[in-house]
């Protein structure tokens, strides 16, 4: 199997981009990468060709407005980031898998579960300690202000991954440091409230 490196390099960068706006919303990247397959000759494997149907497109438009809409309504906003985490998983994983079919199917789906749902994942786990303290803070009034910057960085993210996938990679890692320094952040911050409540129980 004769393999284009550099053909295979730009892939995989539209592939984990791709991945990377899954974290934020699972069908607007999925709906990107339907259009790009449609109307900008984007590549992808053989047996994802089907995406760029009509069909595929007017189901994805439809999943992907139902799913936006849903994120503006209290309460469901938080329950949704429960369900959307496997499927965000899942979704990473297939698109870039998906632009990796010039690779045997081990490798394009080995690196389509470790790249592309790791890097999804991650996103993911942010965007919902984000919404989980806006909740906390703000008893969910700034929960839309979150809603909107995940919409947003989604379709710009997926915009990219296909326009500029270059740009996009750059974005898209350092995205995924962000998230892991602020993760990390986030859990001294907990263990040190923790540490706080049960020092003053202690002399209580």
């Amino acid at each position: 199997m004769n393999i284009d490196y550099l053909q295979t390099g730009i892939a995989l960068c539209v592939g984990i981009s791709l991945s990377a706006s899954c974290g934020f919303r699972v069908f607007i990247p999925l709906l990107v990468m339907a259009l790009g397959v449609r109307f900008c000759g984007l590549s992808i494997d053989e047996n994802l060709a089907w995406v760029g149907s009509d069909t595929a497109i007017i189901c994805l438009g439809a999943a992907t407005f139902a799913e936006i809409l849903a994120y503006y309504i209290p309460v469901v906003d938080n329950l949704l980031d429960t369900i959307v985490g496997p499927a965000a998983l899942v979704a990473g994983a297939v698109v870039t898998a998906g632009m990796l079919g010039d690779l045997p199917d081990w490798l394009q789906w080995s690196v389509g579960i470790i790249a592309g749902a790791g890097t999804a994942g991650t996103v993911q786990l942010g965007t919902s300690a984000v919404r989980a303290a806006s909740t906390t803070t703000s008893a969910g009034i700034g929960n839309p202000i979150v809603s909107t910057a995940e919409n947003g960085l989604s379709i710009v993210g997926a915009v990219m991954a296909v326009l500029a996938p270059l740009l996009a990679i750059v974005g898209a890692a350092l995205l995924v440091l962000l998230t892991i320094l602020f993760l990390r952040k986030l859990r001294a911050f907990l263990a040190a409230k923790k540490a706080r409540k049960a020092a003053a129980a202690a002399t209580a």
